[in-house]
């Protein structure tokens, strides 16, 4: 098996330290050298860690992705010169039975020193900034939610059957009346002329959801629940602002990609922070599909294929990605909409979406290298593309139905 680095290191990385295999390839005269070395996880300890493995000579270094304990390590040996490689946890795995840490960052040398293992995609320096703060918002946001659902059920318990009428209980409206019932009013009829907008028009609704047992109890829970709220909803609206200013760089490509339908200024802000805008990292667009976890599996063996269900991949990402790919389902008139009801069609609403997923993925990634806008080909695209195949199935569907049918070409 070829080395490709004579002189290489595995780090097998814990919390509070790390196993450290520098590796020396042997000659005909004499065997391969292992040397294993113990050292801490602070800062002056990986600085010491960086100074020995330069004075080593080492060219290359493995180390495992554990948890968020590889950072400090990969920020602090990234710039040292030597090929630095940041592996899958699955794709590392030790044979099973003599398992130690000392065995571990040993394989680990071994597979560094013939290179077996892809490194995983580490963005630099600005896009790890941008990255932190949208999946900052991004946790806020699910635990914005989830109090709002507490609320819902702290109102339920009182009788107060505002989410039946209103379909959004953080809005203006409903802020105004649980504000005013936690001051203390409790009047239906007062309570529903606080609303606004189109909700006056569910004015008689109102008064029947707001009558109900609300008790001091009541008001003390609600009260807290909306202080959570707007701290969420501050926090949102700070981390949107750092971010706005954080994207500057790249604010061409976002408005570039937001072109594309089903892609909001948010997603396309998690897009950026998580492929890193650069789509020369990516070989292929289905490189990319595979990378974010929205591509089939490969499982063959003996000639038989077997699951094929997707990798695991960025969840990030494929969460953005799935927000868009339901937004792709309600539009009308666009390709990626006729697309998504084709494929629901034959093979289910979930699937479909997954499909969506990945070809707006591919869409971003020729649009990353090419530069070029969007262009819309219509929701006849399909038609269009295969107009026999269209004409037979229309034909096929009138059969069935019991017709005969008789063509004759339009003037």
């Amino acid at each position: 098996m070829e080395v490709v680095h004579a002189r290489c290191a595995g780090i097998d990385i814990a919390k509070k330290g790390a196993k450290v295999c520098v590796r020396v390839q042997g000659t005909r005269r004499r065997k391969t050298g292992y040397e294993v070395t113990d050292w801490g996880s602070m800062t002056d300890d990986i600085l010491g860690l960086r100074q020995y493995l330069i004075d080593q000579q080492v060219t290359g270094v493995l180390m495992e992705s554990t948890s968020d304990y590889w950072k400090p390590f990969y920020y602090l040996l990234e710039d040292a010169g030597f090929e630095l490689i940041l592996a899958n946890a699955r794709h590392v795995k030790n044979i099973p039975g003599r398992k130690s840490d000392v065995n571990d960052a040993t394989w680990l040398s071994d597979l560094c020193a013939h290179r077996l293992v892809r490194s995983s995609f580490v963005p630099p320096a600005p896009i790890r900034a941008l990255r932190d703060l949208t999946r900052s918002r991004e946790v806020i946001t699910h635990e914005r939610t989830r109090k709002i659902a507490r609320l819902e059920k702290q109102l339920e318990d009182a009788g107060i059957k505002l989410s039946s009428v209103a379909s959004n209980l953080s809005g203006v409206s409903c802020h105004d009346m649980l504000t005013a019932m936690v001051a203390g009013q409790r009047d239906p009829i007062a309570l529903s002329e606080l609303a606004r907008g189109s909700m006056r028009n569910k004015r008689p609704d109102l008064q029947r959801a707001l009558t109900g047992r609300f008790t001091e109890h009541h008001a003390f829970l609600v009260r807290m629940s909306l202080e959570r709220i707007a701290q969420d909803d501050a926090a949102i609206a700070a981390l949107t602002q750092r971010i706005e200013a954080q994207i500057e760089p790249f604010r061409s490509f976002r408005d570039l990609i937001c072109a594309i339908p089903g892609i909001s200024t948010t997603v396309a802000d998690v897009i950026i922070a998580e492929t890193g805008a650069d789509m020369s990292v990516f070989p292929t667009a289905g490189h990319l599909a595979a990378w974010a976890g929205v591509a089939p599996g490969q499982n063959e063996s003996a000639g038989r294929t077997g699951s094929t269900t997707a990798r695991p991949g960025d969840s990030h990402l494929k969460g953005a990605l799935g927000i868009a790919a339901m937004s792709v389902s309600r539009t009308r008139n666009t390709r990626l909409g006729a697309r998504y009801h084709r494929i629901a069609a034959r093979r289910g609403k979930l699937k479909a979406i997954v499909a969506i997923e990945r070809t707006l993925l591919s869409i971003v990634w020729a649009m990353g290298h090419t530069g070029q806008p969007y262009q819309e080909p219509g929701a006849d695209y399909y038609t269009r593309l295969r107009p026999d195949r269209t004409k037979t199935r229309a034909l096929k569907m009138l059969r069935d139905l019991g017709y005969t049918v008789t063509l004759t070409p339009a003037a």
